[in-house]
């Protein structure tokens, strides 16, 4: 028996985070909401990853009743970003470093474990009666007035609209119909969290070598998270080491500015891609997330820009249906399409831009890459620029994350 479309007036696909979060927005916004897909599973590797979000992710996790609660405790303030660039020779390289005091905020963000993150989400899902389904989506079906979900173990459901937020592989994208442009560096990541002897001072630091950026991001105490991008044979070999010499290479690869570095955590590899879909919304589907979008961690844009595509979705599905109107008709998607690739292609030609530009090898770009980054360290009104840039605050952002 299937669920009815007027059952449930959204089908939200995914339990990663993007879709938790487009649930609980539109939960919090008084619709029935039905959200489907196999639960993200805890591992040792996992425990290394954290997210860090900007001030606009928070605020739509506040606008949720998810930050801080209980998040707060186990996460960490980021009140500068360090830009290091150790690839010039002319400029003898270049640094800045972005104060979040120059914006008058106390913190550009927080950093957050993702293994604390997802289940605040889901706990939050249970409280404001979000149905959820954990189940396998074995088949997507796209009819006129309805998006039919089939999955392994039950029922289907449908719904008028329906949030693809199921990941980089998503049968609900494909059942709409979504094309996608795909392409692969020649290049790997290590994720990781470590103790180190010197305080971080809630610096995040990125360091730009020439296979790609190495980032420490501050967790409490005197700890960090990591995440380190090379060549994937320089990271299998860094995986495969004991830990004291993983301790001792990440500790020469940051010329130990964070003092002795010891208790390095589970490692997590992962091989580096671009992907992105070439419209965000088509016959009653739009998309968030990963099913969206996948680049490079560079700039702490990844979980930022798919909470950005949940708030919008919930709001605009939100106020569609609050004025009697179908959601999932085809101004409705051109809607969600033009608001979106407004935000995300240029972030992902910038974050494509600078990873190629390391990878390139080639001694001009990184001299010019240098003194980009030396002439915005010296211009306080091109820094406090950038700084908004990278927070999303100089675009239309959705009324939760203002």
């Amino acid at each position: 028996m299937t669920q009815k479309a007027d059952e449930c007036q959204v089908l939200v696909a995914g339990l990663g985070p993007a879709g938790l979060a487009a649930a609980l927005g539109l939960a919090t916004a008084g619709l029935k909401v039905t959200a489907i897909g196999r639960p993200v599973q805890a591992d040792a590797a996992s425990e290394a990853r954290t997210v860090a979000l900007m001030l606009p992710s928070l605020r739509y996790l506040h606008h949720l009743g998810v930050w801080p609660q209980s998040l707060g405790d186990d996460s960490a303030p980021l009140k500068r970003l360090r830009i290091v660039d150790e690839t010039a020779s002319l400029f003898g390289g270049a640094e800045t470093v972005f104060e979040a005091s120059e914006l008058g905020e106390d913190a550009f963000g927080w950093n957050i474990p993702l293994k604390r993150l997802i289940p605040a989400l889901r706990q939050r899902a249970d409280a404001l009666g979000v149905t959820v389904i954990e189940d396998d989506i074995t088949a997507a079906e796209i009819g006129t007035h309805a998006v039919r979900l089939l999955r392994g173990k039950g029922d289907p459901v449908a719904a008028p609209v329906a949030i693809a937020a199921d990941g980089r592989a998503s049968r609900l994208r494909a059942a709409a119909g979504i094309a996608v442009r795909e392409k692969a560096y020649d290049q790997a990541a290590l994720a990781t969290s470590f103790d180190h002897s010197a305080p971080h001072l809630s610096i995040s630091s990125e360091y730009h070598h020439p296979g790609g950026p190495l980032t420490t991001v501050p967790l409490p105490g005197n700890r960090s998270g990591l995440v380190w991008m090379d060549a994937p044979d320089r990271i299998a070999a860094l995986a495969a080491l004991d830990d004291r010499r993983f301790c001792q290479e990440l500790q020469a690869a940051i010329h130990g500015e964070l003092g002795l570095i010891s208790a390095c955590g589970a490692r997590q590899t992962f091989a580096m891609r671009e992907m992105h879909a070439l419209t965000m919304a088509k016959r009653r589907v739009v998309l968030a997330g990963e099913a969206a979008h996948v680049f490079p961690p560079i700039g702490a844009q990844g979980l930022n820009m798919s909470l950005r595509d949940a708030a919008t979705a919930s709001e605009l599905i939100g106020d569609t249906i609050g004025r009697g109107v179908d959601a999932g008709a085809e101004e409705v998607m051109q809607a969600y399409d033009a608001a979106r690739r407004r935000d995300t292609r240029p972030r992902i030609f910038a974050i494509d831009g600078v990873n190629r530009s390391l990878l390139a090898g080639v001694s001009l770009i990184d001299e010019v890459r240098a003194l980009g980054l030396n002439v915005v360290a010296a211009v306080p009104f091109l820094r406090r620029s950038v700084m908004r840039a990278g927070l999303a605050e100089t675009g239309h952002l959705p009324r939760s994350m203002r």
